[in-house]
């Protein structure tokens, strides 16, 4: 058993005993290639639900800061997380990125960037999106992570980027809407039906 699944499962089971966990869509996100999971940010905790009960190993950017923490940097780095600087992504950010979705890899980001602007996303998705060729699954969290409340997360169906794929930086603007408002949507549709 890999450190990634091992870490994954004591995070399954601390995320079960915390919260009444439902996950709705699984069936959604491709078993092989490339893939984008775009989620709505609204806690810290938010990374791990994303992935805890996907049988893919999902890969995650996180602050630089939290790699320079002892022990906690060691944990991230092997549970797939990699870092990003603040004030924008590097170079080599960007290629290492974008070579780990054309090798087939599974990246959650959360392309509000920050809880601050819910609902606002940055560019960062849709071009990995555009350049990678990855598939685009629209990922939605409800709940308040309060103790033994309803944490909801749902995975919509692969975004059809076709019309963008001559992106220039206009189309990189339509491509966030469109990711967020799929975001938004499943929201919506889903809030009255896990409240």
């Amino acid at each position: 058993m890999s450190f990634y699944h091992f870490a994954r499962g004591v995070c399954n089971v601390v995320y079960s005993l915390l919260f009444r966990i439902r996950v709705i869509g699984k069936e959604n996100i491709p078993e092989h290639g490339g893939v984008l999971l775009c989620s709505n940010h609204i806690s810290n905790f938010d990374p791990p639900l994303v992935g805890i009960r996907l049988k893919r190993k999902v890969h995650f950017m996180a602050k630089a800061e939290l790699f320079q923490i002892p022990v906690l940097g060691l944990i991230i780095s092997k549970i797939g997380a990699f870092p990003v600087k603040r004030g924008g992504v590097s170079k080599e950010t960007i290629k290492g990125t974008l070579n780990l979705l054309r090798d087939g890899n599974v990246l959650g980001i959360f392309p509000e960037g920050s809880r601050k602007n819910p609902g606002v996303g940055k560019k960062g998705a849709a071009m990995f999106a555009l350049k990678s060729g990855a598939a685009v699954v629209p990922t939605a969290i409800i709940g308040d992570y309060k103790v033994f409340g309803r944490m909801t997360v749902i995975y919509g169906k692969p975004l059809d980027l076709t019309p963008f794929s001559e992106a220039g930086s206009a189309d990189l603007e339509q491509v966030t809407e469109y990711i967020m408002q799929e975001i938004q949507t499943l929201i919506r549709e889903h809030r009255k039906e896990v409240a």
